[in-house]
């Protein structure tokens, strides 16, 4: 462990010089090198900093990710005039990826502290007890609950049977090769709560093809993002797409991306049989394909940004999916 600590110091001094780690702004409490808002989230007091880290509110594509399927659940299924339960998925989606971190932190501790990028994370550096990041969980879930009680019991149901994928999400790195597969069941979730409340329990065939997609496109940009670490997995010996696809990373990343636009374009044509309605994914389809065409796996300022641009791939989708699902 001293010879592993020693390596780890040496590397973390290193990257600091050469730019790729900011310097933390004190021991506690350090902006981590992918935050967004560095500015504002430094402004906050110490200890809601260490919170506002462990929920990642300094990262905010994470809840946009989580966000954007549901929307476009909602929008496909009819509810294109739902914008006040929009406004609550909103919500939802930042407090439970918040609530999704902090527990993903708590069980990662161990190998947080042993990866560069992750070491100085609120629960790894002792900034933050464990016992404290789980009542940080139950503030936020308690916010999450009542968005829950926001939605008609279906869609209620639907929320709550992610829970058990949610936890056991963070374990999956740990015994398989592909945990991308497992999040790509997590992360989209919002698409089956969207839909289903607005359409309840009917219409699934255009929902499983919407869902197919989604979880084609979440492990893909999760893969994309995945390259950044490849070489501490190796080291650390957790499992990641990025790796088990090897030097066919690229492709593999082209491949999901396919998949997602093939099964969008199934659902849409399941609730508009209208090769206009097709025309609506042309957008996002580019989209996808340029991220696809300039990702080059050994950069990875270059595949945090492409990671990134999926905010703006969601957007794109959810416009689509307004348009095909103004009339169904």
């Amino acid at each position: 462990m001293a010879t592993w600590a020693n390596a780890l110091a040496l590397r973390i001094g290193q990257e600091q010089e050469s730019g790729m780690v900011q310097t933390p702004l004190n021991v506690s409490g350090a902006i981590v090198p992918d935050s967004e808002h560095k500015g504002l989230v430094a402004a906050l007091p110490l200890p809601w900093r260490h919170y506002a880290l462990l929920a990642r509110f300094d990262r905010p594509i994470g809840w946009w990710l989580l966000f954007w399927p549901c929307a476009w659940g909602l929008f496909l299924a009819g509810g294109t005039a739902r914008w006040d339960i929009l406004l609550w998925l909103l919500l939802g989606s930042i407090v439970m990826r918040g609530a999704g971190c902090v527990f993903n932190d708590i069980v990662d501790a161990d190998i947080d502290v042993r990866v560069a990028r992750t070491a100085v994370r609120p629960v790894a550096s002792g900034a933050v007890s464990k016992k404290a990041a789980f009542a940080w969980i139950g503030v936020l879930c308690v916010i999450g609950l009542v968005v829950l009680l926001r939605l008609r019991w279906e869609a209620q149901l639907t929320a709550l049977a992610s829970l058990a994928l949610v936890a056991a999400y963070p374990f999956m790195k740990r015994i398989t090769g592909w945990p991308q597969a497992w999040l790509g069941l997590v992360f989209t979730w919002g698409a089956p709560v969207g839909w289903v409340e607005v359409a309840g329990f009917s219409r699934l065939a255009p929902l499983g093809l919407l869902y197919a997609g989604c979880w084609g496109w979440c492990m893909a940009y999760d893969t994309i993002y995945a390259c950044q670490d490849r070489e501490d997995d190796v080291l650390v010996g957790i499992g990641s797409s990025a790796l088990s696809f090897g030097r066919h990373v690229r492709v593999g990343v082209a491949a999901l991306y396919g998949m997602a636009v093939v099964c969008w374009a199934g659902a849409f044509w399941l609730v508009r049989p209208d090769p206009l309605a097709l025309v609506a994914l042309l957008p996002v389809a580019l989209h996808l394909g340029w991220q696809v065409v300039t990702f080059d796996p050994d950069d990875g300022a270059g595949s945090l940004a492409r990671f990134r641009a999926n905010r703006f791939a969601g957007l794109l989708m959810a416009a689509a999916c307004l348009v095909v699902g103004v009339n169904a």
